[in-house]
């Protein structure tokens, strides 16, 4: 997967889903609390309403209370051959009709129809009617009907229907029945001041499904499918979502003190979350504007910063190929991505200037190895030819030439000879006491040198030709020069981890310029040394590219108190 497309998953997975994700819970948590705190509002408000309710149905629970214990009805009732005389009525009627809801009544004996008040139901129609099983379970309690039970709705005059069985007053036996019709305004009152949400509604529904009455108006005597109203229900919570009349909605419910009756509160979902409308608003608006910062995020930085890196990336694979082409900065932001570009483009040029340097180095190299083998001569020939000069130096008596040409042989033997750099401390500054037997014979005994090696340093290792330099450099700036007699000593020191060689003269000495002059090898007198190969500055640089920058050679000189030249190199095990 590309760079970009990581970065702009990684922004999407920790910016854009939590935001989409935390205005989801948001929404729907509210939504949630919105629904609770619907459903308490509404519990409350049922509960309200069914105290009403019940107070309002007992005022005429206790009118028909008072008018059944009458003599005038129980006699009605026991004599019914009796002609029910005009003052009868009455006082039958004051007893009933005293209260502005009650608009008519029935009184029927256990055969026949007794007496009526505006309502002509014949005993037989009476014991057809929905509640008249209900009437004689009840044994003499009342029993409510609704205009949505009784079928009085649909006939456009809906009524509420108060039945009861009628017993004896002192044998208790059932004597009759008497049936109140009430008009539906009782409810009207009772529903209209129950607290609901706008387009909400309260329904009081029968165990049938049948809603009894609704604070609407509409739908009553339909039937409904509300789940608490089969046998076995069971549920912890007094409210759930369904749908009715075709609507999502908040079903509040609570058993009503008559036990066939539930009321339930009905509010559309979507009345509820509108409150939370505002609330999905600012998550919609917040994942477009996370969206919108992702975009421009990318846009105005990803692409930049993505360009970048695979600049660097194409610059490299060019670099691999042996291309130095510098990388163009598109913007000049003077960030961190121009640091990389610039850091990138000085790596580059850095490297070609190395490669151009060890190319210029290898064909110096190579030149030299050229010259070195025009001008190479076989060592069997140079040892065989100083072998007959010193058989001839022999036979002639000449001790003197013998010593300087047997001394000259092993010095070459050892900087010709070998092919490893590195050789013993022994080695070395038996190398470096050949040069000086030789450099005696030269300067006619004008010089003493002394060599004080340790034993127990003779068998470290060393690199080839570092003392030998050194020797002839105080030979031809301080030894030669003088009229007394001169002194060179070589000493090597333990020095821990190190080995330090010091190579001291009793010459002139000299001063600072001229030691500068010395290391770039313009003084008078250098060219010959020089014409060696081998100088100062060659081997310091010798050492500290062969074993590091804290080893090489420190020089210490001062006008008539002649010079010290000191070594230091490691301690190398064989």
């Amino acid at each position: 997967m590309k760079l970009r497309r990581k970065i702009l998953l990684a922004i999407i997975l920790l910016v854009f889903i939590p935001v989409i994700v935390m205005g989801v819970v948001s929404y729907y948590n509210f939504s949630s609390a919105m629904e609770k705190k619907s459903n308490n509002f509404y519990w409350i408000s049922l509960l309200e309403t069914d105290r009403k309710l019940k107070f309002a149905l007992n005022e005429i629970n206790s009118i028909s209370n008072a008018a059944i214990t009458q003599p005038a009805i129980q006699q009605a009732l026991k004599n019914q051959d009796s002609i029910m005389t005009y003052d009868r009525k009455q006082e039958i009627n004051n007893l009933l009709i005293n209260h502005p809801m009650i608009t008519s009544f029935s009184l029927y004996s256990k055969t026949n129809l007794i007496y009526q008040y505006n309502a002509p139901l014949s005993y037989t129609d009476m014991k057809h009617q929905v509640w008249f099983d209900d009437m004689q379970k009840a044994e003499g309690r009342p029993v409510w009907s609704g205009p949505g039970e009784n079928g009085s709705a649909e006939t456009g005059k809906p009524v509420m229907i108060h039945a009861r069985i009628i017993k004896d007053y002192y044998s208790l036996e059932d004597i009759g029945y008497l049936v109140i019709y009430v008009k539906p305004d009782i409810l009207d009152q009772v529903f209209w001041e129950s607290a609901t949400l706008k387009s909400g509604d309260i329904l009081l529904v029968n165990k049938q499904g049948s809603i009894v009455f609704n604070k609407s108006g509409g739908h009553i005597g339909e039937k409904v499918n509300f789940p608490f109203l089969s046998d076995g229900f069971h549920q912890e919570k007094d409210y759930y979502v369904d749908s009715y009349q075709h609507e999502r909605s908040l079903i509040t419910f609570l058993p009503s003190h008559n036990d066939q009756w539930y009321l339930v509160a009905v509010t559309p979902l979507k009345l509820i979350r509108s409150e939370s409308v505002s609330i999905r608003n600012i998550a919609v608006i917040l994942v477009l504007f996370s969206l919108l910062s992702a975009l421009w995020f990318d846009q105005f930085f990803i692409r930049r910063l993505v360009r970048s890196i695979i600049s660097a990336v194409n610059g490299m694979k060019r670099v691999k190929q042996g291309i130095f082409v510098p990388i163009q900065s598109h913007v000049e932001r003077f960030d961190e991505t121009d640091l990389l570009i610039d850091g990138f483009n000085r790596m580059s040029q850095q490297i070609q200037e190395l490669i151009q340097q060890v190319e210029t180095e290898q064909t110096r190299k190579k030149e030299a190895e050229m010259q070195a083998l025009v001008a190479q001569i076989n060592p069997h020939f140079i040892y065989n030819s100083l072998e007959s000069i010193n058989s001839m130096a022999v036979l002639a008596g000449n001790r003197d030439i013998s010593k300087m040409v047997i001394s000259l042989g092993k010095l070459l033997r050892i900087s010709i000879s070998e092919n490893h750099e590195l050789i013993t401390m022994n080695m070395e500054l038996e190398h470096v006491r050949h040069y000086m037997n030789i450099q005696k014979y030269r300067f006619e005994d004008r010089f003493e040198y002394e060599i004080d090696l340790p034993e127990s340093l003779k068998s470290f290792m060393t690199q080839k030709l570092i003392v030998q330099p050194i020797v002839e450099n105080a030979l031809y700036h301080a030894i030669e020069p003088m009229e007394e007699k001169g002194y060179i000593r070589i000493v090597a020191q333990d020095a821990g981890s190190d080995i330090i060689i010091d190579v001291t003269d009793n010459g002139p000495g000299f001063d600072q310029t001229t030691l500068l002059q010395l290391g770039d090898g313009n003084a008078n007198g250098v060219k010959k040394y020089r014409d060696s190969g081998v100088g100062l500055k060659n081997v310091h640089e010798r050492l500290r590219i062969r074993f590091g920058g804290r080893y090489g050679i420190f020089i210490c000189s001062s006008p008539g108190f002649g010079s010290t030249v000191r070594i230091r190199l490691p301690k190398i095990m064989p």
